[in-house]
């Protein structure tokens, strides 16, 4: 048997889409949800997977540092670089490439949730599917399947405007 659970995690960050062919070129803002699935095959003797707490406190934590009031921006959008290397204090987490939903999605799955999950000890647990709410009504989902085949870094993505 295996059972999912999922935590989510609200946090406001900007970014701007490099090559984006519409408004999201322009450096703007989102209230992103992040939703995480996790998955196990045994219950504790509470019977649970794991504590939706411990999710939260892991992942809301790693956010909240590192990403939520800042910029998300690509690592080679240097003109947007140079120009937050003027403001200070100045929030800018640089992700290796364009800060769409659905990379943001595939960072959080592939780079920070194993780490985060090889933390919780006792449990026989896996990060299985990240969602990505860029508005309530757009979001990008991906699932460990998915990430596997990876979705590659490039100018131009099926990022929605707002």
């Amino acid at each position: 048997m295996n059972v999912t659970i999922m935590r989510q995690v609200k946090f406001c960050a900007g970014h701007r889409l490099v090559g984006h062919e519409g408004k999201c070129a322009n450096l703007h803002g989102h209230n992103y949800l992040a939703q995480f699935f996790v998955s196990g095959g045994e219950f504790d003797e509470v019977g649970r997977v794991v504590d939706f707490s411990v999710i939260n406190r892991l992942f809301k934590g790693w956010i909240d540092e590192n990403w939520d009031h800042g910029i998300l921006a690509w690592d080679e959008d240097s003109e947007l670089l140079e120009a937050l290397g003027h403001l200070q204090p100045s929030k800018v987490f640089c992700l290796p490439y364009n800060p769409t939903a659905e990379n943001i999605a595939k960072y959080l799955l592939t780079e920070v949730g194993p780490g985060l999950v090889e933390q919780i000890e006792g449990y026989d647990i896996q990060l299985t599917k990240v969602v990505v709410w860029e508005t309530e009504n757009a979001c990008a989902e991906l699932s460990i399947n998915d990430a596997e085949s990876t979705i590659a870094p490039r100018l131009h993505s099926g990022h929605a405007e707002t």
